[in-house]
């Protein structure tokens, strides 16, 4: 005997516009696109009701896809569908270290070494760019540069 479902889809006729509108939008991305089509396999309200496994093959995604965004639906509605929201530690996040800062130490370091040392050093490039970028960057930081 099959479990029953545990998340039940059952749009609306604004509903289903909305997710098809946004499906057609050349800006949404791929993610946000495979979302909307996901839930419009497994309503129950309009058209054929597709098993978790099929709309997983169908969309090619895999079933945890499907099933996060089934439950994603039965939580935030139809705005936690087509709203990708990404973490602020991501890549989008403000770097220190911007291409700025990081040409004036490569040329740092390409100029002659001070007194006493015979090359430069991350330690000794960490020290200047206190001085000249007034902002703390740790040896990691400038060697990854």
């Amino acid at each position: 005997m099959a479990r029953s479902k545990k998340y039940k889809i059952s749009l609306t006729d604004d509903e289903l516009r909305i997710l098809k509108s946004v499906m057609r939008k050349k800006k949404t991305t791929k993610t946000v696109r495979n979302r909307c089509q996901i839930i419009i396999d497994l309503d129950e309200a309009y058209g054929k009701i597709l098993t978790h496994g099929q709309s997983a093959k169908t969309n090619c995604v895999c079933m945890a896809t499907v099933t996060n965004t089934a439950k994603l639906y039965s939580e935030k509605g139809i705005g936690g569908i087509i709203s990708f929201n990404r973490n602020v530690n991501s890549g989008q996040a403000r770097r220190k270290f911007d291409g700025c800062a990081e040409a004036r130490i490569i040329e740092t370091a390409c100029s002659l070494a001070p007194e006493g040392h015979s090359r430069w050093t991350l330690r000794l490039l960490e020290e200047q760019a206190k001085i000249a970028l007034d902002v703390p960057v740790s040896k990691d930081t400038i060697g990854r540069a």
